[in-house]
């Protein structure tokens, strides 16, 4: 029988699933196509935003935007254009009810379950077509498929996830859309040049300091080990402005945390002013990777 059996939402960075629909078939051949997803679900940055996958008497169809994928699992002769105007229709609701921001922050698997009352209300639609003819633009949705047609993954685009090498590289790396951030504004550029040149001053004098030490042995080697923490500081608080990372602003307040606790220790050996400029410069820094946000690719409805 044609019809959508599976349903699941994950975010496209690490492949944390966000929600699924409630699974009732025990068929072998569908459980064993689901075991897939998950390996799947880390390797969507990979992928262009639209896929198929032929799983034996099964289809895979995902989408992807804004750094959140839509996978479902249907019979291989179910349609096409109605499989990705289901995906869509998730897809729509999704982004309607939870903005990026709380999507960024989920820690624990599932944690938009709820999201599995819309999911299963809609496979029961999508499974009685005669239900649909008024509600979905198929015309559209068909135009769109003829324009840009879904890419057939095969069994080396899957890689390990099908049980083949684990080394196989797909072609698509860093083509899919992923979670990108918005383009840099002058502060931002000003917050890395001066978070650069602190961590060069850091370093500076972390290297005076081993000099000092070799020549002295009454030096406080602590004194090179806190320069030399406060250039790391820096420079991850720079790679976090440029790069997106999960749990990037925490990562980021515990980078200024460093730096904050570098100066500290580093009193006798620094002005208030010196020890003010890092601290100054750290809380900019930390402020400017806050407010530069991820920007994924927007939603092609329309194409």
């Amino acid at each position: 029988m044609s019809m959508v059996l599976f349903a699941s939402v994950v975010r496209v960075g690490d492949g944390l699933p966000l929600s699924a629909s409630t699974d009732y078939e025990q068929d072998k051949g569908l459980q064993e196509t689901k075991k897939h997803l998950k390996g799947l679900s880390k390797k969507l940055s990979q992928f262009p935003d639209r896929c198929t996958l032929k799983a034996g008497q099964y289809n895979v169809n995902f989408t992807s935007s804004l750094g959140v994928g839509y996978l479902m699992v249907c019979s291989d002769n179910y349609p096409n254009v109605l499989a990705f105007c289901f995906l869509d229709e998730l897809q729509r609701e999704f982004l309607v009810t939870y903005d990026t921001k709380r999507i960024i922050s989920a820690v624990r698997p599932y944690s938009f379950i709820e999201f599995d009352n819309f999911i299963q209300k809609t496979k029961q639609r999508y499974n009685s077509p005669r239900s649909l003819s008024t509600k979905i633009n198929l015309a559209d949705m068909q135009t769109e498929i003829k324009l840009r047609p879904p890419y057939q993954l095969s069994p080396e685009d899957m890689g390990s996830v099908n049980g083949f090498s684990p080394h196989t590289t797909s072609k698509y790396k860093g083509i899919a859309p992923t979670q990108m951030l918005e383009p840099v504004a002058l502060p931002g550029v000003v917050s890395c040049v001066l978070s650069l040149l602190c961590g060069g001053l850091n370093l500076l004098r972390g290297v005076h300091a081993i000099e000092s030490i070799l020549q002295n042995d009454d030096e406080n080697f602590n004194y090179v080990i806190a320069f030399f923490l406060g250039t790391a500081a820096c420079l991850y608080q720079c790679y976090l402005f440029a790069y997106f990372s999960v749990w990037r602003n925490s990562k980021s307040f515990l980078a200024f945390a460093l730096i904050c606790l570098c100066n500290m220790y580093l009193y006798e050996l620094r002005n208030v002013w010196q020890i003010l400029f890092h601290v100054t410069v750290g809380a900019f820094m930390t402020l400017q990777i806050r407010l530069r946000q991820p920007q994924g690719k927007a939603p092609d409805y329309n194409v």
